[in-house]
């Protein structure tokens, strides 16, 4: 009786997962989101290619990203908002490359950076992907081959970018404002310690040990690592930060298989950039309404851009194998911390020691 009860429960279980890795949300997101959200980042790669200099067009696509956080509300609030983040994105990026220079403090300079991204977003209210992309953009900077000299350089790109991305957001705004009424913008609840201050500090804790982990490891380039650990830790529950880190290891298995059979065709910078902008495409049609199928998507849009100018210098195998270890890595150790997160007992024990530490004024 009692295995058959046990048995009973375990399907029960399994069928509970399954429904939570198979459901798709509704959203109201149009077609003109994510074309848009494919030109930012899409620009600069057709711009290099045309010059030559893929390279300098993949710095710059990286700072199209920040279309992303494009809010739909008035014309005047989502421009300040994003050229805000736009800021924000060039700094992070820059910090980053910054610690390159010193690998022993890159863990520590990657949690400073992700302690105080946090707490800006949740502060201001910004929403997803939230600290997400600032920290990918201080990562791969710090795991970029440069030399001091090339530090403005490659700011300059990735602001250059940042600003075109504000460009496409200015027309698509002007051009969706006159279809749909903006959203109204909301007063802030009132910022608390816990959701500000303590979340913060626990996530970046995480994201630099994690990089902490990789290093420790001897992985060549781990920017990885802190990113799957970011987006799984995220979650607004301790279910959902399971289901993120669910959806982010498969989907990235699939993806990676994906990559495999793109990374083995002919390209070249044209291809790779129309085949980089057709993936952001799908990703932000995607990504709002099954995360894991987004994930199968983007993970070789991370790779192209992470390694697309040395294509063909080494076997798209290794990169295959280091990805799938880096996000397994840092997804479960996002899931650890995700769970101390949402731990009551933890959360008092050392929410008590950051008062003490922090004082709450600094909130108001």
């Amino acid at each position: 009786m009692e295995s058959w009860w046990s048995w009973g429960r375990l399907k029960a279980a399994l069928r509970a997962e399954l429904a939570h890795l198979t459901t798709f949300n509704a959203s109201e997101r149009r077609w003109q989101m994510p074309f848009a959200a494919a030109l930012a980042s899409g620009l600069p790669l057709l711009v290099g290619a045309y010059f030559d200099h893929l390279d300098y067009g993949l710095i710059s696509s990286l700072g199209g990203i920040v279309f992303l956080y494009t809010p739909e509300t008035p014309l005047h609030h989502r421009m300040v908002s994003l050229m805000a983040c736009a800021f924000g994105m060039a700094a992070c990026y820059a910090f980053g490359m910054m610690s390159h220079f010193v690998p022993l403090l890159m863990p520590l300079i990657l949690t400073v950076i992700a302690i105080l991204v946090t707490m800006v977003c949740r502060f201001y209210g910004i929403g997803p992907p939230g600290s997400l992309f600032f920290v990918m953009a201080a990562a791969i900077g710090a795991y970029s081959p440069l030399t001091v000299a090339e530090v403005p350089l490659r700011v300059g790109l990735l602001t250059m970018g940042c600003l075109l991305a504000c460009l496409v957001a200015l027309l698509y705004s002007a051009w969706t404002l006159r279809l749909w009424a903006p959203q109204p913008v909301t007063p802030l609840p009132p910022a608390t310690f816990d959701f500000v201050v303590f979340d913060a500090v626990v996530i970046g804790a995480c994201v630099g040990i994690s990089l902490l982990v990789a290093q420790m490891l001897e992985l060549q380039r781990a920017y990885w690592v802190p990113v799957s650990c970011l987006a799984v830790i995220q979650g607004v529950s301790l279910r959902a930060v399971w289901n993120k880190q669910l959806h982010r290891i498969l989907g990235t298995g699939v993806g990676l298989l994906l990559s495999l059979g793109l990374l083995s065709l002919p390209l070249d910078p044209w291809r790779v950039s129309l085949l980089m902008m057709a993936l952001a495409f799908v990703i932000e049609t995607l990504v709002v309404r099954h995360y894991g199928l987004a994930v199968v998507f983007i993970t070789p849009l991370t790779i192209f851009l992470a390694e697309a100018t040395t294509l063909g210098q080494s076997m798209p195998g290794v990169i295959i194998e280091a990805r799938l270890f880096d996000t397994v890595l840092g997804s479960v150790i996002g899931l650890i911390g995700g769970a101390g997160l949402h731990s009551p007992g933890f959360r008092e024990r050392l929410g008590g020691l950051l008062r003490r530490l922090i004082p709450a004024r600094l909130l108001s």
